[in-house]
């Protein structure tokens, strides 16, 4: 049931409102890649295990906001929870953020959540504190124009390394490169290694994923680094670019970012977008080095219920 407040109401997103959350993503985020095959799964088979729900607002406009509140699982505290929040920037001022977040609030207290975090644009800090939650870090969205990258020379692998297309791999091999390389992540919370449904839900099986653009470097037999593209159009979003510890300081990030670029250029896509944490300067040299720069920061907000 839809709860109204105003002239908008709120209810459950549903599947058919893929085109229009991903409408209003594009004028709240432009450089937040997630195509419509990507929302309308999220609607309608949220994330396992993460308790997640969707919530939108909409008037005569159509959808005018968007929030979405999970626990997780990522964390290694079971009581910490995010918030994803958008609001169209004509429809601001109503309460439909209020609103919105009173939703995602609620529901992350009903599964026991107790501390969670949610990004906010520069502008939306002083709605953020209105509503209990503190600034606390840093996230750095950079963009990347893919023109004539398709055409860049190739660059070889060093000694021992093979550089091969995502479809060329097992799932197997990639989640258990990714458990070794995501660990030590920057992050509000101690990281735990995705569980495999989830990762295999947001990553293996996700409609955007690219398996030809993305790229696994192999050492060993084994993947010891690789860079992912999540692909709407001619648009796309470097999901996860990272190397395994022991492997390390030997430009493989690069390397990987570099060839999954030229693919993905090569194949139509125009403008690649990523972001970073503050506190990751490795990645944050590679993607400058490769030419991306920032078009945009958001700011970490955390709140406790």
């Amino acid at each position: 049931m839809a709860a109204v407040t105003a002239d908008f109401s709120i209810r459950p997103a549903r599947p058919d409102d893929a085109a229009g959350a991903v409408a209003l993503r594009l004028v709240v985020h432009p450089y937040l890649v997630r195509g419509e095959a990507t929302t309308r799964r999220m609607f309608a088979e949220p994330a396992p295990g993460a308790d997640r729900i969707f919530r939108v607002a909409e008037s005569g406009a159509g959808i005018i906001g968007l929030v979405s509140a999970f626990r997780d699982t990522r964390s290694a505290d079971p009581g910490f929870g995010r918030v994803g929040l958008h609001v169209h920037p004509q429809h601001r001022g109503r309460g439909v953020g209020a609103a919105l977040l009173a939703e995602a609030v609620g529901h992350l207290r009903s599964i026991g959540v107790r501390r969670a975090s949610s990004w906010a644009a520069p502008e939306a800090v002083g709605f953020a504190r209105a509503h209990g939650f503190e600034p606390s870090r840093e996230m750095r969205f950079s963009g990347l124009d893919l023109t004539g990258f398709g055409d860049r020379p190739f660059v070889p692998a060093p000694p021992g390394i093979q550089v091969v297309r995502l479809r060329e791999v097992t799932e197997e091999a990639l989640y258990a490169a990714d458990v070794a390389a995501a660990t030590d992540e920057p992050g509000e919370t101690a990281p735990q290694p995705t569980p495999y449904p989830l990762w295999r839900y947001e990553i293996w099986d996700e409609p955007g994923l690219d398996r030809d653009a993305s790229i696994a470097a192999v050492g060993d037999r084994e993947i010891v680094s690789f860079s992912l593209v999540m692909r709407d159009g001619d648009r796309m979003w470097s999901d996860m670019t990272a190397t395994v510890p022991a492997y390390r300081d030997r430009g493989l990030a690069h390397l990987v970012k570099y060839a999954a670029l030229r693919r993905a250029a090569a194949s139509g896509v125009r403008v690649a977008y990523t972001s970073n944490d503050e506190e990751n300067k490795p990645m944050l040299a590679v993607n400058t080095r490769l030419g991306y720069r920032p078009v945009a920061t958001q700011v970490s907000c955390m709140a406790e219920f």
